[in-house]
């Protein structure tokens, strides 16, 4: 961290997920190892290659939003105005007149409203424009459900809605941290939320080659890091941090969870889909982070992950870890929670936060599930198929996107 600039922290967390669909249930489901893939329900995949996702189950959002409201809203928006809400109730964080124009919101999106997109363009193509509905460009854009959280929530302060693919929600939570670094907002609500379970998703990643086509056994698809890996398991949800600088928040009496201490991003410039060879891009992202923060390689007790499932990810993101930590990389946990939740996209990073700060609060290093087969090339402590208690005070949560986009962040126990 640069001299002068504010101390972060984290008072608050919400999640919505394929295991579960609060804080307390999705930590309950990645320590006992929870398995949230299963055959698609949302549409018919009878016709599709892949037939399997990691969906949100049983979610209500009766007691956070309008019926009325959720009716209109994508189901991306939904996930993440109520993984925000949860936050800052989380947080005990109250918006009114006196505060709510330092208060911000940030929640990242690679698709956006898809489910909105895809349903619209059917209605244009069968019924004529006159019957598009006027919600359909509002809830299809990727910056609403930073909109809706904005106007649910009365914050009035630094807003916006980053669009860097796998590595939206990690991207929006740097961007908060450095805005209450210098000093623009005073807390900022922050992650990233995604919803792409739909024909057209599934289809799209599909015929990209990038998911794993497993229909005989789906439970099993998701396998970072394994040798038998064969392409990601799409998932959705939300996952949200209330981040404040450390002054306001004790001058509220908030209690901490963990600091956030540093930020990596950089891009690839290599491909439109693939990384860099030998993670080059990942690892500078690792080293920036690790510099903000102040932290030597050896630091570091617990490296939560971008572990896609795919056969180019995995291994390259191996190189990247190794190259950034050096040997200090084979005496740690690197674990992927992907295994469980599959792929959010742009919501990935932002559970994957979630789960570093509850690893940080909890000792406990959440494993990588579906874990039986060793790949060489993928040669590191995967934690495999059971948690395990270890000490952690220092996290890295690595998210990597198409385009190149990579990014590291660096959560520290509270000193």
């Amino acid at each position: 961290m640069v001299e002068g600039l504010r101390r972060v922290v984290v008072t608050g967390m919400g999640a919505v997920t394929p295991i579960g669909n609060d804080v307390g249930t999705y930590w309950e489901g990645l320590s006992s190892a929870r398995n949230g893939v299963a055959p698609i329900t949302l549409f018919d995949a009878s016709r599709h290659a892949c037939r399997f996702a990691a969906e949100v189950k049983g979610f209500d959002s009766a007691g956070w939003l309008e019926p009325k409201e959720a009716k209109r809203w994508d189901r991306f928006c939904q996930f993440g105005v109520v993984a925000a809400k949860q936050a800052v109730a989380d947080a005990g964080l109250s918006i009114d007149d006196t505060n709510r124009h330092r208060i911000g919101v940030s929640i990242g999106s690679g698709v956006g409203g898809l489910l909105m997109m895809e349903t619209q363009a059917h209605v244009l193509a069968d019924r004529g424009p006159d019957r598009v509905s006027p919600f359909c460009v509002p809830m299809m854009i990727p910056n609403m459900a930073t909109g809706l959280a904005a106007i649910a929530l009365g914050a009035r302060g630094p807003s916006s809605a980053v669009a860097t693919a796998c590595a939206a929600g990690s991207n929006a939570i740097g961007d908060a941290f450095r805005t209450i670094q210098l000093g623009l907002a005073d807390a900022m609500v922050c992650g990233g939320a995604e919803s792409a379970i739909t024909p057209l998703g599934v289809a799209g990643f599909a015929s990209a080659k990038a998911l794993s086509f497993r229909n005989d056994d789906p439970a099993t698809a998701s396998r970072p890091f394994d040798r038998d890996r064969n392409g990601f398991v799409i998932g959705e949800g939300a996952g949200v941090l209330v981040l404040e600088s450390l002054d306001h928040a004790r001058a509220r009496g908030a209690t901490v969870l963990a600091e956030v201490v540093g930020y990596g991003t950089t891009c690839d410039a290599h491909h439109i889909t693939a990384p860099s060879p030998g993670g080059t891009g990942g690892a500078e992202a690792m080293r920036l982070a690790l510099a903000d923060a102040r932290l030597n390689p050896e630091a570091v007790d617990y490296v939560n992950a971008h572990g896609t499932s795919t056969q180019a990810n995995d291994s390259n993101e191996t190189a990247a870890i190794k190259a950034a930590l050096g040997a200090h990389a084979q005496r740690i946990p690197v674990s992927s929670t992907k295994s469980m939740t599959g792929h959010l996209l742009g919501g990935s990073g932002g559970i994957e936060a979630v789960a570093a700060v509850l690893a940080i609060g909890h000792n406990l290093v959440p494993p990588t599930i579906n874990y039986s087969t060793p790949d060489p090339a993928c040669d590191l402590d995967v934690v495999p198929n059971q948690a395990r208690e270890h000490p952690v005070n220092v996290v890295l949560s690595n998210s990597f996107g198409f385009g190149g986009h990579n990014v590291c962040l660096a959560f520290r126990r509270m000193t």
